[in-house]
């Protein structure tokens, strides 16, 4: 099923936004623009989320909320 695919995607999405956000953390210098890195990154997983949702319906049996 494609909405169950791209949910996944959006759940990888959600672990690399949480991977630049430690990585801020430990590179001061560039901490920054890490972090505007890692809101992106996040932004564009929930909205894969909500296409799916809104254009799929809910996928039974897959939690999308990530944190």
């Amino acid at each position: 099923m494609p909405a169950k695919e791209i949910l996944q995607e959006a759940k990888k999405l959600h672990k690399v936004s949480d991977s630049l956000d430690a990585l801020a953390v430990q590179h001061t210098p560039i901490s920054e623009a890490l972090s505007i890195l890692s809101g992106s990154v996040r932004n564009s997983a929930t909205l894969l989320e909500v296409l799916v949702t809104l254009r799929l319906g809910p996928v039974p049996g897959l939690d999308t909320v990530v944190n």
